[in-house]
């Protein structure tokens, strides 16, 4: 006969099905860090850039080109500017429903980058010209070339949305849960072999 489950080991599921306060405020910290910082950049690059022939630094390893990009890189999607602002909105509504079950500090960064990236280029889209959910990024970071002829030319957006996304998938590589534990490769808690039985091995055994 198995026994019922105690309201102390319920209470305590509950508690690790919470968001962590702290990893919440990192994953918000870190969205607006990322968000300011491409907003500032864009300014800047508006004001300097405009009208203005490609900077060359790093002995050209990248250019300041002033692009206004319609689609997405290389300009691809250019004539269905639209979609990019619809699929940015789901991608911002995932990350909220991630985080209500966030406890892990470096999913909060990952998450965070990707999120501030992500609020980033919607700005551009939603309040830039020609007109709203139309709206052209503004994009200036060349690598190579002046103009992209090697890679497409970005902004600081693109390169939170970038980090954020190749950090989420190390955490996945070495079974790193949204929820503070961690898996071995077989989808196993990692002190699981080591003789320590979960909760739910605990109350099946009773």
């Amino acid at each position: 006969m198995s026994a019922a489950p105690s309201a102390g080991s319920g209470r305590a599921e509950e508690a690790d099905r919470k968001p962590r306060p702290r990893a919440v405020a990192i994953l918000a910290g870190t969205a607006l860090v990322a968000f300011l910082a491409d907003l500032t950049t864009k300014h800047l690059a508006l004001a300097n850039l405009s009208d203005h022939e490609p900077v060359r630094i790093l002995g050209g390893f990248i250019y300041l080109s002033l692009i206004r990009n319609s689609g997405a890189a290389w300009s691809i999607g250019s004539d269905y500017t639209w979609v990019f602002p619809l699929i940015t909105i789901g991608v911002i509504g995932w990350i909220v429903w991630m985080a209500l079950r966030l406890r892990s500090m470096p999913w909060a960064i990952s998450l965070g980058l990707v999120l501030g990236g992500a609020l980033g280029n919607l700005a551009d889209r939603i309040f830039r010209a020609p007109s709203p959910f139309h709206g052209h990024v503004v994009d200036m970071i060349s690598v190579f070339g002046p103009f992209g002829e090697y890679f497409p030319v970005f902004n600081l957006a693109d390169s939170s949305l970038v980090c954020g996304v190749i950090l989420a998938v190390l955490l996945e590589l070495t079974g790193r849960q949204r929820d503070g534990g961690r898996v071995t490769r077989d989808g196993r808690p990692v002190d699981a072999g080591d003789g320590q039985a979960t909760a739910t091995e605990q109350r099946e055994r009773a």
